[in-house]
């Protein structure tokens, strides 16, 4: 294959699986906003135990088909991703119910940075000038968007310090496991699915009373209720492979820069179904530098110089430098 073809394959995919990864989150946020708003089902946790049993169910039909092959992944490295991914959705949780809205939104812009810094000190990834003033660009664009009211209390920044961390480490190891052990999504979610269900299904019941002073056995089911919390174990299978997908064949930095589509994306969908009372020039102006940036970053980051691995090569001795002389002068034989 042509390598011009190769790389319009490539681009296919790519748009494909972050246009994935955008309808499935955006329809999420609907459908959870319908179920918690209207049928008064606030429970967060247990709902996304819910989302990974029904994930787990998913990736156990396709191995019993043969679509997902049998892989390994080490007991410690498993424990340690179930770690991140459990204290990021437990802290994000009670960082919203803590924290001021604004505050919660400048907690989320603050995953990319941090996002940067693992790469940086963990993959020695270095950006170039122009990807590192695109990522500006759109946490400046997004921040003007969402960020309204800004309090804080010293409860609510240790709950976002630890969400900020647990989400960008967990997103951090997707890219990680599935380049070390080479692990498809499907692999990926097959290990981890069913030990994030077991476990959110345990403690939620009980964080979620914590929260929300509401027991989940006592809520009121009826058929419309189970019918949207169907729906969004359904869509939340969509969810959870893009994520791994689109993290996997980009990064975690990558991921979120231009996932604030979606937060542009509920905005814009939120003044169409919802009203247009939130319209302002303000927001309008900052979805337009969001736009941009993400656009700047996608080019800057692109090219060859946008993001590079540093090379810690040690120094050759002469021996050393003969030896490798002397392969390459075989190899080239």
């Amino acid at each position: 294959m042509a390598p011009s073809s190769k790389a319009d394959k490539k681009a296919a995919v790519d748009a494909a699986a972050w246009m994935f990864n955008v309808v499935t989150s955006v329809g999420i946020i609907i459908v959870n906003k319908a179920l918690m708003a209207t049928y008064g089902f606030s429970f967060a946790t247990t709902l996304t135990g819910l989302h990974f049993a029904t994930t787990t169910l998913m990736t156990a039909v396709l191995r019993w088909l043969g679509y997902i092959q049998a892989s390994h992944l080490p007991f410690l490295e498993l424990l340690k991703f179930v770690l991140f991914a459990n204290f990021s959705i437990v802290g994000m949780n009670v960082s919203l119910m803590w924290n001021s809205v604004g505050f919660y939104q400048i907690a989320k812009l603050s995953m990319i940075p941090v996002s940067c810094l693992l790469e940086v000190v963990l993959d020695k990834i270095q950006y170039s000038r122009d990807t590192k003033l695109s990522i500006a660009v759109v946490l400046l664009g997004v921040g003007v968007c969402t960020v309204t009211d800004v309090s804080v209390n010293g409860k609510g920044f240790i709950a976002a310090f630890i969400a900020v961390w647990s989400t960008s480490l967990q997103q951090y190891y997707v890219h990680y496991l599935q380049r070390k052990y080479s692990l498809s999504s499907f692999n990926l979610l097959g290990h981890t699915a069913p030990a994030q269900a077991g476990t959110l299904l345990l403690i939620g019941p009980f964080l979620d009373y914590w929260l929300t002073n509401k027991r989940v056995d006592t809520y009121d089911y009826n058929a419309a209720s189970v019918i949207f919390i169907i729906l969004s174990c359904t869509i939340a299978v969509g969810t959870n492979l893009s994520q791994f997908i689109c993290i996997g064949r980009f990064t975690a930095v990558s991921f979120q820069v231009l996932g604030h589509m979606k937060t542009i994306l509920v905005l814009i969908m939120g003044f169409f179904f919802f009203g247009k009372e939130g319209l302002n020039l303000h927001v309008v102006v900052g979805m337009i530098i969001a736009v941009f940036g993400m656009i700047w970053y996608g080019n800057a980051s692109s090219k060859p110089s946008g993001k590079e691995r540093r090379s810690h090569s040690l120094p050759m001795s002469k021996q050393q430098k003969h030896m490798s002389e002397t392969a390459e002068h075989d190899g080239n034989v």
